[in-house]
């Protein structure tokens, strides 16, 4: 069994042995799984390359890991349970034995359709349990899935198949949110109008029955394809280090990253933080509400949740539809006990008042977790009391998709919590805050860059098809260490609180957004010249995204306007992408090299005018005073 931790104590003693022995530490999590040839050395890592290996030469398959094994034991057990858009609707309930059967009958369809070891494929899917039949599928056979949020362009899509040179996109005719139907199989069409010239086949799920285009050539029905399959596909032996998936995520220069996260090391981390950081014990229903089209859905409602042999939920809907009751509707329903989901979604129905959590039983709630963001000390209050009824640990936790795993979280019921703080690291992740010469900070009570000094198992390999990428983005600003992007101060006690970004990257409802790919998409408006594009505080989103346009003369900054400019970006990049406040200016605050000052920006799209740094070094400092004008009269 993995290990999980039980008291204070516990938890101090096995991080001292973590950081002190931590190969010896890795190996007793890693022993407790079925590997088809052991590892020859726990792990072989050169930061400064990076080079990342872990149970080296090691054999498996992690399916193996989150079905097969469970079977003797756990095999009428749901394993996934699925709760639909429409609540007057059924839910889908699969045993882990059921389960298995689905995934043997994907695996094969996709096998008959050419997909083999190696080859990537995307998913573009709603919330339904084929998503997750579908990614474990390829997991048994080796192929690399890379999931796409389903809310994306047809040109994000085409870039990231692009980008991956996959050989299939899955997806389904339409997609069902709250009271919208979502055209999916439409974009998939424009995306492939586009480019994705590596695509040799579109499989289709039929989730709303819908008319769609269709290409003989090209398209195929999912449900035709995998009735008839075998419910027996021997699992793919993989390498430790064989590609899992790779997933994007926006970078602070326009092209998205393939961050890629491999077999080993990933199941292992997955697993083992998963019931750490919930605190599963057999029986719980465990319900984690991200999409699956981002890190937390992989690793919290696939991946994790399976390897412990947990119930695990997939919800297909929204938090408001049909009203604002409905999360803590079906918790009460499923009697749940963990639920994990985003300050955004917080804020958003602490917004619609307290009514909507009464009438209610929520009296199997035994842990509440929190990601995507710091969660601000307002919703994380009202969460505590209006959900948790001040008998529900918080989780807050700070990971990153290219950490692959909660790294940095309260312990429920074994460390304290506190709002706004991350707190503590897991056992085996060592943090450390670093100064801007690359000095660390040992001292408590102050703020810095954060960083990890010592490599954990689900780390990011690379970025895919571009070594150099990763190596410049995490592993060039202090050498030897990876950095994360973020600023964090630790308090006089030792705790952790996640302050933000410190490069260009927008964090807006807990999904992170480059500032340059908002401005590539905004400049490619007919009447745009130049854009820059700042995050500020927004009650609801946690940051909204500001953008600056220097546009043709005579645009006015009118509705018509910024409804082009919101449908530029949605089309180019997806609705989650649309600037919430739009400003026509003059010019924009440039070094004498042509660098905007996005410093002083971020001041004033925040409101923060009191102190507004040196301007001195600007071409045209003035333009700082007709900005502040526009913007507050």
């Amino acid at each position: 069994m993995t290990l999980q931790i039980q008291s204070l104590e516990q938890y101090q003693k096995i991080y001292k042995e973590s950081v002190e022995h931590p190969e010896k530490f890795w190996a007793a999590q890693a022993e407790t799984f079925t590997w088809r040839k052991p590892w020859s050395k726990v792990m072989e890592t050169n930061l400064s390359e990076p080079s990342i290996k872990w149970f080296v030469d090691g054999k498996l398959n992690i399916t193996e890991n989150c079905l097969d094994r469970h079977i003797p034991t756990k095999g009428e057990q749901t394993a996934i349970l699925w709760e639909p858009n429409d609540p007057n609707e059924k839910e889908i309930r699969l045993s882990y034995r059921e389960l298995l059967a689905e995934v043997c009958k994907v695996s094969n369809a996709l096998k008959q359709k050419g997909i083999k070891k190696g080859d990537r494929v995307v998913f573009y899917m709603p919330m339904v349990p084929e998503l997750a039949i579908g990614v474990l599928a390829c997991a048994r056979i080796g192929a690399v899935h890379s999931v796409v949020f389903a809310g994306f362009s047809a040109q994000a899509l085409a870039d990231r198949v692009d980008d991956a040179q996959a050989k299939m996109i899955i997806c389904s005719d339409y997609n069902q949110r709250g009271a919208k139907v979502i055209p999916v199989k439409q974009i998939v069409d424009d995306a492939m109008d586009i480019s994705c010239n590596s695509v040799e086949s579109v499989l289709v799920h039929r989730n709303t029955g819908g008319e769609v285009n269709w290409s003989d050539e090209i398209d195929q029905w999912w449900h035709e394809l995998v009735e008839g399959q075998e419910e027996i596909c021997t699992p793919e032996p993989m390498d430790s280090e064989d590609l899992l998936f790779i997933l994007y995520t926006s970078g602070s220069t326009g092209k998205p990253k393939g961050v890629v996260h491999t077999c080993g090391g990933y199941m292992v981390y997955s697993c083992y933080s998963f019931k750490n950081v919930f605190q599963y014990q057999e029986g719980d229903i465990y319900w984690c509400t991200a999409d699956i089209g981002w890190i937390t859905g992989h690793s919290y409602i696939v991946y994790g949740p399976l390897l412990a042999g947990a119930t695990t939920m997939i919800f297909e809907g929204v938090p408001t539809y049909p009203d604002a009751g409905r999360f803590w509707q079906i918790c009460a329903k499923h009697k749940v006990n963990q639920f994990y989901t985003a300050p955004t979604a917080i804020r958003a129905l602490m917004a619609c008042g307290d009514q909507h959590t009464q009438n209610h039983d929520l009296s199997d709630l035994k842990v509440l977790g929190s990601v995507g963001e710091p969660i601000n000390e307002e919703a994380w209050h009202w969460y505590n009391e209006k959900i948790g009824k001040n008998q529900c640990p918080i989780v807050d936790t700070w990971w990153q998709t290219e950490t692959g795993g909660i790294m940095i979280t309260p312990l429920p019921g074994i460390t304290d919590t506190k709002p706004c703080y991350a707190s503590y690291p897991l056992p085996g992740i060592q943090p450390c805050l670093m100064d801007a010469e690359g000095n660390e900070i040992l001292e408590n009570d102050k703020e810095g860059l954060l960083c990890i000094k010592y490599p954990w198992p689900s780390m990011i390999r690379t970025t895919y098809g571009d070594h150099d990428r990763c190596k410049q983005v995490y592993f060039s600003a202090f050498p030897g260490k990876y950095f994360t992007g973020d600023g964090a101060r630790r308090d006089s006690e030792g705790r952790l609180r996640i302050i933000g970004r410190v490069d260009d990257v927008i964090n807006v409802s807990g999904h992170r957004i480059g500032t340059a790919e908002v401005e590539n998409a905004i400049n490619e408006h007919p009447s745009v010249i130049e854009s820059a594009v700042v995050g500020y505080p927004h009650d609801i989103k946690g940051q909204g995204i500001f953008a600056y346009i220097i546009a043709e003369q005579g645009t006015w900054n009118d509705d018509s306007f910024q409804k082009g400019v919101k449908q530029t970006v949605s089309k180019v990049i997806g609705p989650i992408a649309k600037p919430d406040m739009i400003l026509i200016v003059p010019g924009l605050p440039k070094t004498r090299s042509g660098k905007i000052m996005r410093r002083i920006l971020r001041k004033i799209a925040a409101n923060e005018l009191d102190n507004m740094g040196d301007t001195s070094t600007l071409l045209n400092p003035n333009v700082v005073d007709e900005i502040i004008k526009l913007a507050y009269g």
